[in-house]
């Protein structure tokens, strides 16, 4: 395992999910959905480096999960198609200048992300990251 960055992932995962609150409150939808999807990612890279797996690329960290993740049994299917999905989503709330979503779309992604990170959050302790390492980092001042 690389705790190390198993951890650096786990806390950019967090911080993308705060984002993402603060954004989705604000009525900024587009960039409220770019941060869920983020801290997917992020948190996905987080479980893989239990693995001794990095990624470089978001094609990487979703082939490298269902490999290393779903298909050998340790993460549920369906979590797979969240982070799929999530990437759709975000190219679309990124680049899509005509597209819009509403309050309720980027809250829906909001959550799917927050039930994700909860999922993996659950997985890193099961392969013993300490509860220390997974509380969110502090911010000074």
């Amino acid at each position: 395992m690389n705790r190390e960055m198993a951890v650096a992932e786990w806390r950019r995962a967090l911080k993308a999910l705060g984002a993402s609150e603060v954004l989705m409150r604000a009525g900024y939808a587009e960039d409220s959905i770019s941060r869920s999807y983020y801290a997917v990612l992020h948190a996905a890279k987080s479980a893989l480096f239990v693995h001794d797996v990095a990624t470089s690329s978001h094609s990487g960290t979703r082939s490298m999960f269902g490999l290393h993740l779903v298909n050998s049994g340790e993460i549920e299917r369906k979590w797979a198609g969240d982070l799929a999905e999530g990437t759709d989503d975000r190219l679309m709330a990124d680049y899509g200048m005509q597209v819009r979503f509403s309050s309720e779309e980027a809250r829906c992604e909001y959550e799917r992300a927050e039930a994700f990170v909860d999922r993996i959050r659950r997985y890193l302790s099961a392969k013993g990251l300490t509860a220390q390492e997974l509380a969110p980092e502090r911010r000074d001042g």
